[in-house]
């Protein structure tokens, strides 16, 4: 942002003398955090911010751990000062008002960011298991499976022409979600290996050496061994995966909804009721938002 932007967050602070020091200082320090956020976003002004990149903003607060009662101040220090910025008119509206920060009885569990995520997906090995552990690593990342729904996956269950796995949830309930292109491609090298490697009438997705399907514990192994291999500094599980997943679109999208219904969770936020959307409308979130899911544009 212009050093001209800076100058009108130092102006505002200097109004705020009826507040204590403690409190003009919390609120200098969420203003840099949005400031921060909004340099990610090559946001150049405050006038161009809008309520769904303020969404965003709460979505990054909130998986880099910060609790409700700090993300309600965040949000009450970007409602000021976008008050003073109408008044001043440097702003044409408030895209803070009528945006609720979620509760937050926890934090959440730990996540990796999409440079993170992309270091361990992508498997250069090309033995037969490090292919098919780079299709499981990419398939649970793109459509954000739990690992009881990854290793219960069917051949029947992926249709490759409008890229969309169905998969059980919790519950028996039956959800269809996107695959992106990195995970298809993914899949379909390992189709050529596990000709091989399965048992004649196995029906699993995924198999073992053993040509049956794979197990839980086996998927937990690899993934673990694969995140020492690829150099991540943190230990590594399938569910931390999912919430990368769940994470990354929500930040990208602002789209809590969808996010919900790509997941299969209702509960997602404790703030939002769970409201069914058309699987057109999710498709189209999804390709927008999800990282590995982006078409590469012509060149």
């Amino acid at each position: 942002m212009h050093s001209s932007e800076t100058l009108l967050l130092e102006s505002y602070i200097k109004t705020l003398h009826h507040l204590s020091d403690h409190t003009r200082n919390a609120y200098r320090r969420d203003l840099i955090y949005l400031q921060d956020f909004c340099k990610k976003q090559a946001i150049v002004k405050w006038s161009d911010l809008d309520c769904r990149q303020v969404r965003g903003f709460v979505a990054w607060r909130h998986r880099q751990g910060t609790n409700g009662r700090s993300l309600q101040r965040n949000l009450s220090a970007i409602r000021s000062f976008y008050r003073y910025l109408l008044d001043a008119g440097k702003a044409r509206n408030n895209p803070a008002e009528g945006i609720i920060a979620p509760k937050m009885a926890r934090k959440l569990p730990p996540v990796l960011d999409a440079d993170q995520t992309a270091q361990l997906v992508e498997i250069e090995a090309q033995d037969d298991l490090a292919i098919r552990d780079r299709a499981m690593l990419e398939l649970i990342y793109s459509s954000g499976l739990r690992l009881a729904e990854l290793i219960s996956i069917n051949m029947v269950d992926i249709d490759f022409r409008d890229r969309v796995i169905t998969v059980m949830g919790k519950g028996k309930k039956m959800r269809s979600v996107p695959v992106g292109q990195h995970a298809i491609k993914a899949i379909e090298h390992w189709l050529i290996k596990r000709q091989r490697m399965a048992n004649e009438h196995e029906q699993a997705l995924f198999t073992s050496t053993r040509g049956r399907r794979i197990s839980p514990r086996s998927v937990q192994a690899r993934l673990k061994q694969w995140a020492i291999k690829q150099g991540l500094p943190t230990h590594v599980h399938p569910h931390m995966l999912r919430h990368s997943f769940a994470s990354h679109v929500l930040e990208s999208s602002g789209d809590l909804r969808a996010v919900q219904e790509l997941l299969g969770h209702a509960d997602i936020s404790t703030t939002q009721v769970y409201t069914h959307l058309d699987f057109q409308h999710l498709a189209e979130v999804y390709d927008k938002s999800h990282p590995r899911a982006r078409r590469k544009k012509p060149s």
